[in-house]
């Protein structure tokens, strides 16, 4: 165990974060439709997603300083292993959003329409959401998802296309700068190229995201806002899409 060290540690429970917010930026869409405040909740989770973005970015220099703190003790050999601990993290941030899920539903269905009674003044939701009065109303909205909460998941209703491809730019998007340092390790010589080379990677997922996923999911919560579609298949999706 001597590749889990503090900076290992630290480094995965802020991936397990990073990767527990985008999760929950999908329940915004949810609560967007929800209260039928489409366009406030495109601006939350527009918020959420840059937020999530600069976290990942933040956490690349202390993942890239895991290579050079084991290139100078020699331990270049536990990378894979304390590599995989990341990766695991990421996970367990993706299972611990899933599961928060019905809560944030709830909390960003307040939050959207707070927003809007503020005129979309993010400075002011924030304020008044870190009083204690609503600090302590927020343990009310706490919910442990049962399992009739996933009944609205209908294998018919999957846009397998849609799953598939959510799946793979997500795959690229979580282990892209993993990736890159890992490359930086196999081929030293090749240290800088590889290392730059992440960005570019993140930055394909990210445009791959916003073309092809984001515009699918933002129609499906029009439709319920419209009387077109039912909540109940777009929770469905939303389900599947952060499941893949």
């Amino acid at each position: 165990m001597d590749f889990l060290t503090g900076k290992v540690i630290f480094i995965s429970i802020f991936i397990l974060i990073i990767h527990c917010i985008e999760t929950l930026a999908y329940s915004v869409r949810l609560s967007g439709a929800r209260v039928k405040l489409i366009a406030s909740a495109v601006s939350l989770f527009s918020m959420m997603v840059i937020v999530s973005r600069m976290a990942n970015m933040m956490q690349q220099p202390f993942t890239g300083s895991l290579v050079d703190t084991a290139a100078i003790n020699h331990t270049l050999n536990h990378i894979d292993e304390q590599f995989r601990v990341l990766i695991g993290a990421s996970t367990l941030g993706t299972i611990l959003g899933i599961l928060l899920l019905p809560t944030f539903v709830a909390l960003f269905s307040r939050a959207i329409i707070q927003l809007s009674n503020e005129r979309g003044s993010i400075l002011a939701v924030i304020k008044k959401a870190l009083t204690l009065k609503n600090l302590l109303g927020y343990v009310k909205h706490f919910k442990i998802p049962r399992l009739s909460y996933f009944n609205d998941v209908n294998l018919k209703d999957i846009p397998y296309k849609l799953f598939f491809i959510n799946l793979i730019v997500t795959s690229i998007y979580t282990i892209g700068v993993l990736s890159a340092l890992y490359a930086s390790v196999l081929v030293p010589e090749r240290h800088t190229s590889t290392t730059m080379a992440s960005g570019f990677i993140n930055g394909v997922a990210t445009i791959l995201l916003a073309l092809l996923i984001d515009p699918k999911i933002s129609v499906l919560a029009d439709d319920v806002v419209n009387n077109r579609g039912s909540y109940s298949k777009l929770k469905g999706i939303s389900i599947m899409m952060i499941s893949s």
